[in-house]
């Protein structure tokens, strides 16, 4: 699927003709357009809010400069911080009012958990059985592996495209 204004015929004529097709770089690069920004291709993973009494996190609002926070809002309306000594967690709306989460630990050791802690202590701040969306590069490995590893279920790819003309 293409969220665009283009026009659909002259997106296929493009050569972008279901997934591999939408997928090429000389497709995306179109979309762009010149001056605009493509982002990384994501892994798309849903899971469900779950039950939990207690969260370790905190809501912070002093974290507005952090580049995680930074990255989350330019992407995501509503968007709610919380962090603890493990790392932080970003609750926010994003591309088409999906209740996204992202998570980013501050000094961890690879393999010690803090990632699944942090992504099921997200999971608790959402009502249970409410949608929760992610995006993972496929490349980073130990946050695929921890999203997985919390329930959550890869259901597609995508890029995020944005074009200088807003197209």
């Amino acid at each position: 699927m293409v969220l665009t204004t283009h026009d659909s015929a002259e997106l296929r004529a493009r050569g972008a003709d279901g997934f591999g097709g939408v997928s090429q770089p000389d497709v995306i690069r179109w979309l762009a357009g010149e001056d605009g920004a493509v982002g990384s291709h994501d892994v798309v993973l849903v899971a469900r809010g779950v039950t939990a009494s207690v969260t370790s996190l905190a809501e912070r609002s002093d974290l507005e400069d952090h580049p995680r926070v930074e990255r989350a809002r330019h992407y995501r309306s509503d968007l709610r911080v919380f962090a603890d000594e493990r790392g932080l967690v970003t609750l926010g709306h994003g591309l088409v009012g999906r209740l996204e989460i992202s998570v980013e630990l501050t000094s961890a050791t690879p393999g010690g958990g803090a990632g699944r802690e942090l992504i099921m202590a997200g999971l608790a701040l959402v009502p249970e059985d409410d949608l929760v969306w992610a995006q993972v590069a496929p490349g980073n490995a130990a946050s695929l592996r921890a999203f997985l590893a919390c329930g959550f279920v890869p259901i597609g790819a995508e890029t995020l495209i944005e074009p200088a003309d807003g197209r």
